[in-house]
């Protein structure tokens, strides 16, 4: 591909705007429109914010 700065495949593990648009954005975009609806939103942040700080310690 021109203009790409890796020689012939990205690194593994690297988070890319499609990747995150396909398995993050749409899940978690109506998880906390359900939890908006249901007047439940702030215990969803912090949910989420818990998976998140779980998740970066225990997959590395």
């Amino acid at each position: 591909m021109p203009g790409t700065p890796y020689l012939e495949e990205p690194p593994e593990g690297l988070v890319t705007w499609p990747f995150l648009l396909k398995f993050y954005v749409l899940p978690v975009g109506l998880l906390l429109g359900i939890a908006w609806y249901v007047d439940v939103l702030l215990y969803a942040i912090i949910l989420l914010s818990i998976i998140a700080t779980v998740r970066l310690f225990v997959v590395d």
